[in-house]
This record gives C-alpha cells, structure tokens and sequence, in this order.
C-alpha cells in the first residue's frame, strides 16, 4: 500500500529546498548502500517493533530508502511502515514509483511538505528555542537521511534568522543543522539514524550547536569522514553519523573513521580496494580501482572535553604525538596576538584596483593605500609586483576608534566614490547598520596596519605565512595578527617560522583536518589561535627566530632553500619530535 499526500498549499520556508543547483544532491547508491547497511547491523541488535516505522525526511529520488528496505525484506517479513517528506514533486513522484514497484508489500506515506514545517508544526519548541522532551506518538524506529545543504547566504537572513530561532542554531547556519536537530527530535526511544551530512560541521565554529547537540541528545555509534573521496557529483565532502536516540553514552567514546586522499607514497605495498567506501575495511594506504589513494585511519572520537569543541579522531600515535607537543608548547598563537580576518569592502569593483596609476593624477583618490591579497603570497615574505592592488581606504582613527573619514578633506576620493554611489547605496545592510554610504563594510583596525603584521591565506595546499612591513591593509582573503606587546616582534619571527614549517601541517591535520579538494587546508582565526609555539626566550627558540629573519633577508637567493631546510629541522626539534614527510 502506498499513500502520496499533497500538501503543497502548506506555506513553505521560502521554498529553500527546492534550489537544486545548492541544497539537493542525491545519495548515490555506493554510499546508501554503506548508511543502511550500519544502521540494520546496529538494528539487529534490538527487539524488532510491529509495525516497523522508518522515515527519510528528505526522500530525494528514494535511493536511501531502496538501499535499507533491500536487506530488511530479506528472510521473515516484517510488518514495515515507510515515511518520507520532500518539496518537490517531480522527485517525490520518482520515489513513490521506485518504492511501490519493489516492495509493494511496503506501506508507504509520502508527503509533499517541508519535515522541519511538519516537526515544528507537530512537536513544537518551548523558548529557549529548544525541541520538547515529550514522546509524541508520530516518531520513528529508524531514519535514514541525506538532508539539504544549504547555506545562510542562499536562504536569505530572513529564512536563516527564522530557522536559528527555532531550532536554537547561531552563527553561520546550514539547513542540515536544522535537520539533525529535527532528526534527533522525532526518534523513538531505542531508535537508530544514519544521517549524511557535510564534514564542516566537525570542525567549523558554526558547527559547534550542533556538536553539542549529538553528544548532549543521543548517543553517537560511529562517524565516518569521507572527506576529499569525492562520492558525490558536487562540492560536498560528506560525513555519516549512526546515532542511537538517548544520551547514556553506554559504549563509550564513539568509533572515529577517517579516509583522505593523499600524495604520499607508502612504505609497504598499499592495500587495494574497489572504492572508498570499501577501503574502510582497511587502515593505512589504501589504492581503489581508479588509481587514487587514500589514507585510512580508525581512532575513537576526541572532543578535547567539550561537546561543542572541534571533533578529531584520537589515536595512540596521535596522542603520544599531541603529548609531546603540548610539553614543549610555551603559549599559542591565540595568546600572544588576536588574530583578524583582512577588510571586506562588498564593493571590490571600486575600492580595489590595480590600475589607479592609470588615472590622471589630480583624478587619483587620496585615501588609496597598498594592499596585500593572497596573488601575492609567498611564505616568509610576499612577492614584489609591478601591478600591485590598492585599495581606496576611506576610514580613519580618532580618539581610539575607527571611523568614516571626512570627505570633505579628500576632494579627489569624494569625487570618486561620488561617481559610483549608485553601487555603494545600493548595499542596504550597511546604510540600516547606520553607517555612511562610502564605508567598506569590515574596516577592521586602521591603527595597526603599519606595526608588523604576520599576514596568512586563507585557503592553501601549504600554510603561506609572511612578515609584512609595508604599512599595507590586508584584504579580505588573507589573516593577519600583530603582536599584544609591539616592541617584541621576535614573536611573529617565531610564529613565522612555526607556521610555515610541515610541523604546523601535520599539527593542522591531527587537531582539525578541515581539507577541501586537492589537499587544500584552511587557515583561519579557530584553528591558527591554537597554534604552538616554543618558548623563545630559549636556545633553539632563539635560533630559530635568527634563522627566520635570516631567510625573510636573504629573499631571493641561493642560500634561502638552504636556511628554510635547517629551518624546518629546528621547528620539529622544538617541539621535541623527529622531522617526518608530511605531503597531502
């Protein structure tokens, strides 16, 4: 039997779901094969209940739903219930198709509605935007989801602000934080979930809520980190979480399993296997059919004692590494400068330039200023450029605080950004902030831009730090941080030489392992703060401060490679380690 219920005249949030190009990306079989068949070996090992409830909250074409229902109709029949949810009709209809021709003797109920419109609706929140503890009636036994991924920006901050509110999210929300939330909320007691989800949320700030949750709601089983293994058609590197519904925590530190692609060759011949999902039976190197090969570890879950602090997978080696670092560590990054993020105008096209030379000079605005962007980033010390960017800078500092600067004072700079006020108003965020109309919309600290700067990319295969003496303003793609005491630079010399080294990747990939496609790690404000460094004011740290001033002088020339390698010797020394091969 099989129901389809229509309720497209229910108003939906802002019909985010049906984006296709952004939120919906089926599962493919490989992979929901993989969810279903943890979440019935986990099931088999609870009574079975009459009848079985099982729900998809975001159906898609039904693929999910085939791949558990496969193995569970095997052998004695059980009396099986099949609920899914989805906004768009064309894909609902494909799945009701699929479902009713290979198990007709399923009951399913497919409804056309948003499932955080029904869970809300149905269950409710009380005011601290938190989801009641009572047991309703309409709950699940098992779920199996994919949910949409969809970011603030493409939502809106009308819809963002809405589902936050509900769901007591913060931060930079995606749909499928809601949706684990609204997952966690409609499990039976005993109740088991496999949920595919994006990997940021282990390791971003705007994950935290929802780390917090699944440690505070639910026991967690096991989460794989797919990352860069590239099993969907799309920018997704995917997570699966298997959650069992109440918090007791009865088997311990959940089970961690990671799999990367890597560059680095093994030691021994690498095992092989016919796809990622199926190198998960190994660890260490692994090659797959199509030539990549991954690296495979299996670890318990570390939350370094916070539910909502980052998830990385522990290990023996990685703990006894981590130990050995924490005992040579003197401070972190974090503790001897406040890391920022460079300016954002949200008007590129007018405040940056390469071509201002071009202008006629009584045309040219005053206020323009050397910026440094990542184009020219180069560990130690940035690349000198004939065509370097400049920014129109119209902020200034008075009394302590930043401000809009005069344009009176500036014709030249008033008669340009005149000519481009149309573009300038049009940004309505900044103008209700209460800001004037030439503003840039993060200014950041005009009174430091001319101390000594440790500048970084934000996103790089390699970690790019340089030590920037120009007085440049730093733009949007790229970090920075001065030192809290100012006469002692030495400290971003030793930050510098700390940062650069394969030392800081291998430290990056034990505590956050945030990697996109091609190897690539992000360097921002969270994971750089927590960054070691040796005590300076002993031997080794003293060389190495030495030594990195050294190379940042001798830039470009023969004798620089020679320094970064006794360098890079010296970091790991520092650190009480032997020097290892770090590569993607």
């Amino acid at each position: 039997m099989a129901m389809l219920k229509d309720r497209s005249s229910v108003p939906r949030y802002a019909d985010v779901t049906e984006k296709k190009a952004v939120g919906a990306t089926y599962t493919p079989k490989v992979l929901a094969d993989f969810v279903a068949g943890q979440i019935r070996h986990i099931f088999d090992e609870f009574p079975v209940n009459r009848p079985l409830r099982v729900l998809d909250p975001a159906i898609g074409d039904g693929q999910l739903l085939i791949s558990l229902l496969d193995g569970m109709t095997q052998g004695p029949e059980l009396d099986i219930e099949v609920y899914g949810f989805e906004t768009d009709q064309n894909a609902l209809n494909a799945a009701h198709s699929r479902l009713t021709k290979k198990f007709p003797a399923v009951s399913a109920y497919l409804h056309q509605i948003d499932f955080l419109k029904f869970v809300l609706e149905n269950f409710g929140v009380d005011n601290q935007g938190l989801l009641f503890a009572s047991e309703v009636p309409d709950t699940y036994d098992l779920i199996i989801a994919n949910p949409p991924y969809v970011r603030t920006q493409i939502m809106g901050s009308h819809q963002a602000q809405f589902i936050s509110q509900q769901f007591g999210l913060s931060g930079r929300v995606d749909l499928y934080h809601a949706f684990i939330l609204a997952i966690l909320r409609v499990l039976k007691p005993k109740g088991i979930a496999g949920i595919i989800v994006s990997n940021r949320f282990i390791s971003t700030r705007s994950g935290a809520p929802i780390r917090r949750a699944l440690i505070e709601r639910c026991t967690l089983r096991h989460i794989w980190d797919f990352g860069d293994s590239k099993l969907f058609n799309a920018a997704i590197l995917p997570a699966v979480l298997l959650a069992e519904s109440g918090n007791g925590h009865k088997y311990g530190q959940p089970n961690f399993t990671s799999i990367y692609e890597t560059s680095q060759s093994p030691k021994a011949t690498a095992a092989k296997a016919a796809s990622p999902v199926e190198a998960l039976s190994y660890t260490g190197f692994v090659e797959v059919e199509d030539g990549r090969r991954f690296f495979v570890q299996h670890g318990k879950l570390s939350t370094g004692g916070k539910a909502q602090n980052v998830w990385r997978i522990a290990t023996k080696t990685t703990e006894s590494w981590l130990a050995t670092v924490n005992a040579h560590t003197w401070k972190r990054f974090g503790d001897v400068g406040k890391i920022r993020v460079g300016v954002k105008t949200c008007a590129d096209k007018v405040f940056i330039r390469s071509d201002w030379h071009q202008m006629r000079k009584d045309e040219r605005p005053e206020l323009l200023r050397p910026l440094l962007t990542h184009h020219i980033a180069r560990r130690f010390k940035a690349i000198e450029s004939t065509t370097s960017r400049q920014i129109l800078y119209p902020h200034e500092i008075v009394q302590g605080h930043t401000r809009a600067a005069d344009l009176s004072l500036y014709p030249s700079s008033k008669a340009y950004l005149e000519s481009h006020r149309t573009i300038l108003e049009s940004r309505q965020y900044l103008l209700k902030a209460g800001r004037a109309w030439y503003e840039i919309w993060v200014p950041q600290d005009p009174s430091a831009w001319d101390k000594t700067k440790l500048v970084f990319r934000d996103i790089t295969e390699e970690p790019t730090f340089w030590i920037d003496q120009s007085g440049s303003v730093v733009n949007g793609d790229c970090y920075w941080m001065v030192s809290n005491s100012l006469e002692q630079t030495d400290i971003l010399w030793l930050a510098a030489a700390v940062a650069n080294s394969s030392f800081i990747e291998r430290f990056y990939d034990i505590c956050f392992h945030n990697k996109l496609y091609a190897g690539r790690r992000r360097f921002i404000t969270q994971y750089v703060e927590l960054f070691p460094l040796p005590n300076p004011d002993s031997d080794i740290g003293k060389t190495i401060i030495a030594a990195a001033k050294d190379v940042y002088a001798s830039m470009p020339s023969p004798r620089t490679d020679k320094i970064m390698r006794e360098l890079e010797r010296m970091v790991w020394r520092a650190f009480g380690l032997p020097m290892e091969k770090v590569s993607g």
